[in-house]
């Protein structure tokens, strides 16, 4: 019998000690683990946004990824429970194409797209045959491209909609060729192009500042720059996850829009819109 209750205290001890790693710091409630897929994890915001969250019992891991679209690919397979890399434009077109079940939970910034460029210092001074990069992916793609019409360089046709392309460009005057690339890769090709046009946020982690450096600025204030605000995107399953509505009011606290602002060369700009507003404009694209 003595052999039998000190295995049983012994048992009694390893489950306290298991109980314990599943607290938080304070002691008064289970650690909640969750995973975000993001596309790039430099800077101070992710490490500060997750020092705040394990304060408060939740434990973040963040999952890098290389290419735009595989972040949305893991949501929506249930390989992790959050990402944080896009625009709502984007994650509208994912899910329409995909037939994913996917929506935003909160947003996070807006980044204005530049023109950027290594050879000139005015988009008057661009000539004819010119080679310009924009960012591949289809949403982006179209924004750049609407960011060049409104510089003046080309004109697009009238339902060119948010995910146009090349071919619904009517007029180019200086018959600029326009260069696809990957949105992460539109700094690095400037010493091969004319100009680049580059996401803020993008150029900001490149060593730009995104405000002084663009010979062509996107006015962030502009009422057709809305679908471009950068979201939290969940399962639809889980939009009011009261964890995950908690990191993204974490996200809006000063010291990290402090922290944002720092990590891109105030290139971008925190955002606070209500969910409901974010699902609105998402269910409309």
């Amino acid at each position: 019998m003595k052999k039998i209750a000190k295995l049983f205290v012994v048992l009694l001890a390893v489950w306290a000690l298991a109980a314990c790693g599943n607290k938080s710091a304070s002691g008064d409630e289970e650690v909640v683990k969750v995973k975000i897929g993001v596309t790039g994890t430099d800077g101070e915001v992710w490490p500060l946004l997750k020092e705040k969250a394990k304060k408060e019992g939740i434990e973040i891991e963040l999952v890098e990824f290389s290419d735009y679209t595989l972040p949305n690919q893991a949501l929506a397979n249930k390989e992790i429970d959050l990402n944080s890399f896009q625009h709502i434009a984007f994650l509208s077109q994912f899910a329409n194409e995909n037939n994913a079940d996917l929506e935003p939970i909160g947003s996070t910034i807006i980044a204005p797209m530049g023109i950027y460029s290594e050879k000139v210092k005015d988009v008057s001074e661009l000539k004819k045959g010119d080679k310009i990069a924009i960012p591949d992916d289809p949403s982006n793609q179209a924004r750049a491209l609407k960011l060049l019409e409104s510089a003046g360089l080309i004109t697009l046709a009238d339902d060119f909609g948010l995910f146009g392309d090349p071919t619904k460009i009517v007029e180019n005057p200086k018959d600029l060729e326009i260069y696809p690339v990957v949105a992460q890769q539109t700094p690095r090709v400037l010493p091969d192009v004319a100009a680049s046009v580059i996401n803020n946020g993008v150029a900001g982690q490149a060593g730009f500042d995104p405000v002084k450096d663009p010979i062509y600025l996107e006015d962030a204030n502009d009422e057709s720059v809305l679908p471009y605000i950068n979201v939290f995107a969940a399962r639809s399953e889980d939009t009011d996850n009261k964890t995950y509505q908690r990191i993204v009011e974490l996200y809006h606290e000063e010291d990290v829009i402090k922290a944002v602002e720092a990590d891109t060369n105030g290139g971008s700009i925190v955002v606070d819109k209500p969910k409901e507003d974010l699902v609105k404009q998402f269910k409309e694209l």
